[in-house]
């Protein structure tokens, strides 16, 4: 009996951001991508300007944002008048009420169990019910029970999904991965010279533990720590305090363009973060993709996706992340730190992924 034919997939893009990429912003567009090219696939858009992170010419349709809380409980039905059969999420939070399609939700991580603080950017609204919805199991169990299959990008997610019985639902890892990982990154090269440079790419949220990074520098007087990313005012006087009283050298940036962000890896003498938990770390394999060693914190994401190619320290010792960047200082460490770097880089690439998220919706015929 020959297999059934798949249904065209209608792919939730509508967390992709039209200033600069988050994470799920950058699963989305990568993804979508690449699952692209191995079946149709229709994109759902609530931006125009989304288009310009999709595959050039893609069908697409107009609905609401995600984060309109009443026109997402209805969108189920818009998609069932529009015929759709199978539809992907890159979020768990996509409304469900009385669908007629195979439905495949995405949930990252379970950060904000352990770290409740919502996103500062949100609308009131949202961090309020952001709060709730994170004081207890059961909503997020609800949520997850209303697809036909999970998506997460990493084991070390599958792993806590099913420690907490989250779901009912067979959880698929898809992994994250780096835009072109493969095509950009370049040959192992010498230790950069001049100026010392680590970069850190990534929010300023708690969790994150810049404090660490920013207590390390004083033992590490002639590096410079770049902080990339865009920054709040008062965030920034925080850490800027914080590096005045232990004579630090930090350079806030406040966002950079990608270009930008490429050219500041290729300078580094690596990309550090002392992160308390992730769901994945997407900058990790930009950085290492790069031949840019990633000296990050030994947490158990980390270890899953650097392997043996990062550096790991203990992540409330300021101490610990010094020594890890000094264990890279000679050229010889650095460079096969770069080279391993490199290699376990090329593990993670949207092509895999899509494969990844292919199996899963072959589960569901």
């Amino acid at each position: 009996m020959a297999k059934k034919a798949l249904d065209t997939l209608y792919f939730d893009a509508r967390y992709i951001r039209v200033d600069h990429h988050d994470g799920i912003s950058r699963f989305s567009a990568g993804l979508c991508d690449a699952i692209s090219q191995q079946m149709k696939t229709i994109a759902i858009i609530s931006d125009e300007r989304q288009l310009k992170s999709l595959p050039a010419g893609i069908e697409h349709i107009l609905l609401n944002d995600p984060t309109s809380p009443i026109a997402e409980l209805f969108i189920a039905r818009k998609l069932n008048a529009l015929g759709a059969k199978l539809v992907f999420s890159p979020m768990q939070t996509m409304g469900t009420w009385g669908r007629k399609y195979k439905l495949l939700l995405t949930l990252h991580d379970l950060i904000y169990y352990a770290h409740p603080a919502p996103p500062p950017s949100m609308p009131l609204f949202i961090r309020i019910g952001w709060r709730l919805f994170h004081s207890v199991y059961w909503p997020q169990r609800l949520v997850l029970n209303q697809a036909d299959a999970i998506v997460t990008v990493s084991e070390t997610t599958k792993r806590l999904i099913n420690q907490h019985r989250l779901t009912k639902r067979q959880v698929h890892v898809v992994y994250n991965a780096a835009a072109h990982v493969h095509e950009q990154h370049k040959n192992a090269h010498n230790r950069p010279e001049g100026k010392q440079k680590l970069v850190y790419m990534g929010s300023f949220m708690d969790y994150k533990n810049v404090e660490t990074l920013i207590a390390g520098m004083q033992n590490l007087p002639e590096y410079e720590l770049h902080l990339l990313s865009r920054i709040s005012d008062d965030r920034k006087s925080e850490l800027a305090s914080l590096a005045q009283s232990v004579a630090a050298h930090v350079v806030f940036h406040n966002g950079v363009s990608e270009t930008e962000y490429l050219l500041h890896l290729d300078e580094a003498i690596a990309l550090v973060t002392a992160s308390l938990d992730e769901g994945f770390g997407i900058p990790v394999i930009e950085s290492m993709g790069r031949g840019c060693p990633a000296v990050i914190s030994s947490i158990e994401i980390f270890k899953e996706i650097g392997g043996d190619a990062a550096i790991f320290f203990e992540p409330t010792s300021p101490e610990s992340f010094a020594q890890a960047v000094r264990s890279i200082e000679a050229k010889a460490s650095w460079k096969k730190a770069s080279q391993k770097s490199l290699a376990q880089a090329k593990k993670f690439n949207w092509e895999a992924s899509a494969d990844e998220l292919m199996s899963a919706i072959k589960s569901l015929y």
